[in-house]
């Protein structure tokens, strides 16, 4: 037996409430990751190419681009959720530990090559945001009604 918790949007993913807001954070993690996942082999893809005609090493690409796609959904769901303190409290707290994260990783992994370094740390970012994010503003939305 399924429990329905309200009206849903139909298709898509992640799946999202009535509000638009990512439901599970499962359905935020993994939409995240598959977008990271994909930024990062553009970055390969772009910095191959720039490489092959001789316009720079590869390898050198800042990897913190492949976070593009998760913040894109990271602010698509923070605009589905109603204008109050509790989403910009949750995403300067999930941001701080994010970057704080991305920063850590991208700092252990400083003899790496530019691409694999930022990319390692934009994936450290996109998790301990999601993490932080998702039941931050629930908690705080509930709490602050």
């Amino acid at each position: 037996m399924t429990e329905q918790r309200g009206p849903e949007r139909q298709g898509g993913f992640p799946r999202r409430d009535a509000e638009g807001r990512v439901r599970t954070l499962g359905d935020l993690l993994g939409v995240c990751l598959a977008g990271l996942v994909i930024g990062a082999l553009a970055l390969v893809l772009f910095d191959w190419a720039f490489a092959s005609i001789g316009a720079g090493d590869f390898g050198h690409t800042n990897g913190w681009l492949a976070v593009i796609l998760p913040a894109w959904l990271f602010w698509d769901d923070f605009r589905a959720w109603e204008f109050g303190a509790a989403r910009v409290v949750a995403a300067l707290a999930a941001a701080a530990v994010g970057v704080f994260a991305g920063l850590l990783i991208a700092g252990l992994g400083a003899g790496l090559p530019p691409l694999l370094s930022g990319t390692l740390a934009a994936a450290a970012f996109t998790v301990a945001y999601a993490t932080v994010w998702f039941p931050g503003v629930r908690w705080l939305a509930r709490r602050t009604g």
